[in-house]
Protein backbone atom coordinates (compact mmCIF):
# COMPACT_ATOMS: atom_id res chain seq x y z
CA UNK A 1 0.00 0.00 0.00
CA UNK A 2 1.36 3.53 -0.85
CA UNK A 3 0.09 6.90 0.41
CA UNK A 4 0.89 10.07 -1.98
CA UNK A 5 -0.46 13.31 -3.15
CA UNK A 6 -3.06 13.00 -5.65
CA UNK A 7 -1.97 13.36 -8.83
CA UNK A 8 -4.64 14.24 -12.01
CA UNK A 9 -4.95 10.92 -13.35
CA UNK A 10 -6.73 9.70 -10.14
CA UNK A 11 -9.72 12.24 -10.57
CA UNK A 12 -12.20 9.60 -11.89
CA UNK A 13 -11.57 7.05 -9.28
CA UNK A 14 -11.14 8.69 -6.03
CA UNK A 15 -14.79 10.27 -7.31
CA UNK A 16 -15.96 6.90 -8.03
CA UNK A 17 -14.65 5.55 -4.08
CA UNK A 18 -16.67 8.55 -3.21
CA UNK A 19 -20.10 8.68 -4.59
CA UNK A 20 -20.48 4.92 -4.31
CA UNK A 21 -19.03 4.94 -0.76
CA UNK A 22 -21.93 7.22 -0.07
CA UNK A 23 -24.42 5.40 -1.80
CA UNK A 24 -23.46 2.24 -0.31
CA UNK A 25 -24.02 3.65 3.22
CA UNK A 26 -27.44 5.16 2.21
CA UNK A 27 -26.04 8.59 2.55
CA UNK A 28 -27.48 11.85 1.11
CA UNK A 29 -26.55 12.66 -2.14
CA UNK A 30 -27.38 16.39 -1.81
CA UNK A 31 -25.85 18.54 1.06
CA UNK A 32 -22.88 16.25 1.13
CA UNK A 33 -19.35 15.40 -1.17
CA UNK A 34 -21.65 13.68 -3.16
CA UNK A 35 -22.29 16.55 -5.19
CA UNK A 36 -19.34 19.33 -4.21
CA UNK A 37 -17.85 20.30 -7.32
CA UNK A 38 -14.53 19.73 -6.06
CA UNK A 39 -15.10 15.83 -5.74
CA UNK A 40 -15.33 16.19 -9.86
CA UNK A 41 -11.90 17.21 -9.76
CA UNK A 42 -9.43 16.46 -6.44
CA UNK A 43 -6.50 17.28 -7.59
CA UNK A 44 -7.38 20.63 -8.96
CA UNK A 45 -9.20 21.12 -5.82
CA UNK A 46 -6.50 20.88 -3.05
CA UNK A 47 -3.40 22.76 -5.05
CA UNK A 48 -3.75 25.60 -2.86
CA UNK A 49 -1.80 26.51 0.33
CA UNK A 50 -2.12 24.75 3.60
CA UNK A 51 -4.03 22.10 1.84
CA UNK A 52 -3.19 18.25 0.48
CA UNK A 53 -5.41 15.10 -0.64
CA UNK A 54 -3.51 11.69 -0.53
CA UNK A 55 -4.88 8.61 -2.07
CA UNK A 56 -4.15 4.77 -0.91
CA UNK A 57 -2.70 3.05 -4.04
CA UNK A 58 -2.43 -0.82 -4.13
CA UNK A 59 -1.03 -2.71 -6.86
CA UNK A 60 -1.29 0.52 -8.87
CA UNK A 61 -4.59 1.59 -8.38
CA UNK A 62 -6.29 3.89 -6.06
CA UNK A 63 -8.21 2.33 -3.46
CA UNK A 64 -8.88 5.31 -0.62
CA UNK A 65 -7.87 9.04 -0.04
CA UNK A 66 -8.26 11.72 2.29
CA UNK A 67 -7.16 15.45 2.62
CA UNK A 68 -6.69 18.68 4.37
CA UNK A 69 -8.10 21.77 3.57
CA UNK A 70 -8.90 25.20 5.16
CA UNK A 71 -12.20 25.50 5.89
CA UNK A 72 -14.19 28.05 3.40
CA UNK A 73 -14.29 31.29 4.20
CA UNK A 74 -12.16 31.07 7.78
CA UNK A 75 -9.11 32.18 8.29
CA UNK A 76 -8.77 30.96 11.81
CA UNK A 77 -6.43 28.23 12.38
CA UNK A 78 -8.42 25.40 11.75
CA UNK A 79 -8.55 22.60 9.02
CA UNK A 80 -11.04 20.23 7.84
CA UNK A 81 -10.07 16.47 7.11
CA UNK A 82 -12.84 16.05 4.18
CA UNK A 83 -13.33 13.49 1.84
CA UNK A 84 -11.67 9.98 3.24
CA UNK A 85 -13.08 7.19 1.58
CA UNK A 86 -11.98 3.71 0.63
CA UNK A 87 -13.08 1.10 -1.15
CA UNK A 88 -14.84 -1.74 0.11
CA UNK A 89 -11.89 -3.98 -0.30
CA UNK A 90 -9.39 -2.53 2.23
CA UNK A 91 -12.10 -1.27 4.63
CA UNK A 92 -11.09 -2.76 8.31
CA UNK A 93 -7.71 -3.17 7.47
CA UNK A 94 -5.74 -0.30 9.45
CA UNK A 95 -5.14 1.95 6.42
CA UNK A 96 -7.49 4.27 7.73
CA UNK A 97 -5.25 5.10 10.72
CA UNK A 98 -2.14 4.91 8.56
CA UNK A 99 -4.30 8.02 6.09
CA UNK A 100 -5.37 9.55 9.27
CA UNK A 101 -2.16 9.71 10.58
CA UNK A 102 -0.62 11.35 7.59
CA UNK A 103 -3.79 13.88 7.35
CA UNK A 104 -2.81 15.34 10.65
CA UNK A 105 0.90 15.34 10.13
CA UNK A 106 0.02 16.99 7.23
CA UNK A 107 -2.49 19.55 9.19
CA UNK A 108 0.09 20.25 11.92
CA UNK A 109 3.05 21.13 9.03
CA UNK A 110 0.40 23.89 7.74
CA UNK A 111 0.70 25.82 11.32
CA UNK A 112 -3.20 25.26 11.89
CA UNK A 113 -3.94 24.56 15.39
CA UNK A 114 -7.27 22.42 15.25
CA UNK A 115 -8.73 19.94 13.04
CA UNK A 116 -12.71 19.42 12.55
CA UNK A 117 -14.47 16.63 10.24
CA UNK A 118 -18.24 16.02 9.31
CA UNK A 119 -19.64 12.40 9.14
CA UNK A 120 -22.07 10.53 9.50
CA UNK A 121 -23.83 8.45 12.19
CA UNK A 122 -24.05 5.52 9.66
CA UNK A 123 -20.04 5.94 8.94
CA UNK A 124 -19.80 3.65 12.77
CA UNK A 125 -16.02 2.78 11.56
CA UNK A 126 -15.14 6.07 10.86
CA UNK A 127 -16.30 7.92 13.85
CA UNK A 128 -14.99 4.99 16.19
CA UNK A 129 -11.36 5.89 14.91
CA UNK A 130 -11.96 9.61 15.16
CA UNK A 131 -12.48 8.82 18.91
CA UNK A 132 -10.01 6.56 19.27
CA UNK A 133 -7.57 9.60 18.05
CA UNK A 134 -9.33 12.36 20.74
CA UNK A 135 -11.81 14.27 18.05
CA UNK A 136 -14.59 15.57 20.44
CA UNK A 137 -18.21 15.82 19.66
CA UNK A 138 -19.62 18.85 18.41
CA UNK A 139 -23.18 20.04 19.51
CA UNK A 140 -23.39 21.47 15.41
CA UNK A 141 -21.40 22.61 12.61
CA UNK A 142 -18.78 24.62 12.07
CA UNK A 143 -19.28 27.64 9.64
CA UNK A 144 -17.65 27.09 5.64
CA UNK A 145 -17.98 23.51 4.98
CA UNK A 146 -20.55 24.00 1.98
CA UNK A 147 -22.07 20.90 3.52
CA UNK A 148 -25.56 20.67 5.15
CA UNK A 149 -26.44 17.16 5.42
CA UNK A 150 -24.10 15.81 7.36
CA UNK A 151 -25.49 14.70 11.39
CA UNK A 152 -21.58 14.36 13.33
CA UNK A 153 -19.26 16.98 13.89
CA UNK A 154 -16.18 16.48 15.72
CA UNK A 155 -12.96 18.64 16.51
CA UNK A 156 -9.49 18.06 17.62
CA UNK A 157 -6.83 20.10 19.09
CA UNK A 158 -3.41 19.33 17.22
Amino acid sequence: MIIRKIETADNAKIEQIIKSSILEFGLPMIGTAYEDEETKKMYESYQGKREVYFVLEQNGEVVGGGGIKSLLDNNSNICELQKMYFAPEIRGKGYGKLLFNKCTNAALEFGYKQCYLESASELKAAIHLYQKNKFKHLDGPLEGTGHYSCSVWMIKDL
